[in-house]
């Protein structure tokens, strides 16, 4: 499968599923508010970590989460720009540097080594995981629980193959 297409569909999902949970209030859903931040907090830091790790340098978080959520919107534009991140770095890649491995050491202190596309690729799948963690969040709330398969967005992005 197409690489880039697959961190455009993580993009769309992704922002979905940041525009749903703003629909959420304080006042009356504080509950998923505060789940679904957690998720994207940690959604965030694991996408910036690997950001580190592939580009070769420290990483800049000792941990996967944080006691303090940062705001909603703080969240959104962080997740954004990894995003972007992602896809044009997926596109600096050639057939054999996205074969290259890096070794790293996880927040744990675990050792591990990806191939650079298969980093890229546990960002694309962590990400589902935590976005149907936050719908069903959503769910509980009486939120919108957006659609965001892989199927919706490439009927959208490619109508014609409705046909």
């Amino acid at each position: 499968m197409d690489l880039f297409n697959i961190l455009e569909y993580k993009s769309w999902s992704d922002r979905r599923i940041l525009d749903a949970v703003a629909q959420l209030t304080q006042a009356e859903q504080k509950s998923a508010l505060d789940f679904a931040r957690q998720q994207l907090n940690h959604m965030v830091r694991v996408e910036e970590l690997f950001q580190a790790r592939l580009r070769g340098v420290e990483d800049p978080h000792d941990s996967t989460n944080t006691e303090h959520l940062p705001e909603l919107a703080e969240l959104d534009s962080r997740l954004t720009a990894a995003n972007q991140w992602s896809l044009a770095y997926a596109r600096s890649l050639t057939s054999s540097s996205s074969k290259e491995s890096i070794s790293f050491t996880f927040v744990d202190g675990k050792r591990g080594r990806l191939s650079r596309e298969e980093a890229l690729f546990h960002l694309i799948n962590h990400g589902t995981y935590h976005r149907g963690a936050i719908g069903h969040a959503l769910d509980l709330a009486g939120g919108h629980r957006p659609a965001d398969t892989y199927n919706v967005f490439i009927h959208a992005a490619e109508p014609e193959r409705r046909g």
